[in-house]
């Protein structure tokens, strides 16, 4: 009989986030796939689980995930984390859930913490409808041109960035989408402080 793959959403910033259930799965499984070991084996310690981890990031993903679905299908039980929120959104995994999917692998996502959400519901916007657009190229004029794109959207759109590119994303958006576009940012809002 084949295993389970869990998606497990983990904490963004407050290890008290994380779900009862989360805890269980992640005692219970046979191995914890992450997206870093030192992000994973940080999380892992902080509520006294010793599970083996195994790395899955961008960089060998289809490498490895033939190996994991044979493991799945012998039966491991694997837990997918992501370094925190919920994995495959805007994290790796991806490619490991579509090939689990179509090799009937048992899915069982463990929902808890997720970034967009919580920005989202503390943004003081309707929330009723919206549109998750996600990163925008790291290029400029690849970046100018998703602006374009999105300039049509009459309801709220969610971008997720890097810090480090957060002033040249901001100018580019009062370039293309003009000064009075209303612009809501949210950081670490999950963090204690």
């Amino acid at each position: 009989m084949s295993g389970t793959l869990y998606i497990v959403s983990t904490p963004i910033g407050n290890y008290e986030d994380i779900t009862l259930r989360a805890l269980k799965v992640l005692k219970d499984a046979d191995e914890v796939i992450c997206e870093e070991f030192k992000e994973g084996k940080r999380l892992l310690k902080q509520y006294g689980i010793d599970k083996p981890v195994r790395r899955l990031n961008e960089h060998n993903e289809k490498k490895e995930t033939p190996q994991i679905i044979k493991d799945l299908k012998n039966g491991k039980n694997f837990a997918l984390i992501s370094d925190c929120g919920t994995p495959v959104f805007a994290d790796p995994g991806s490619y490991l859930i579509k090939e689990a999917v179509s090799a009937n692998i048992k899915l069982v996502p463990v929902p808890g913490a997720s970034s967009l959400m919580s920005a989202l519901v503390a943004a003081g916007i309707p929330v009723d409808r919206f549109v998750y657009y996600g990163f925008l190229s790291p290029k400029r004029e690849m970046r100018r041109k998703e602006l374009l794109r999105i300039r049509v959207e009459k309801i709220p759109v969610v971008l997720l960035d890097t810090p480090y590119r957060l002033f040249s994303l901001l100018g580019d958006i009062i370039d293309v989408l003009g000064k009075e576009t209303h612009v809501i940012f949210c950081m670490d809002i999950t963090y204690p402080s």
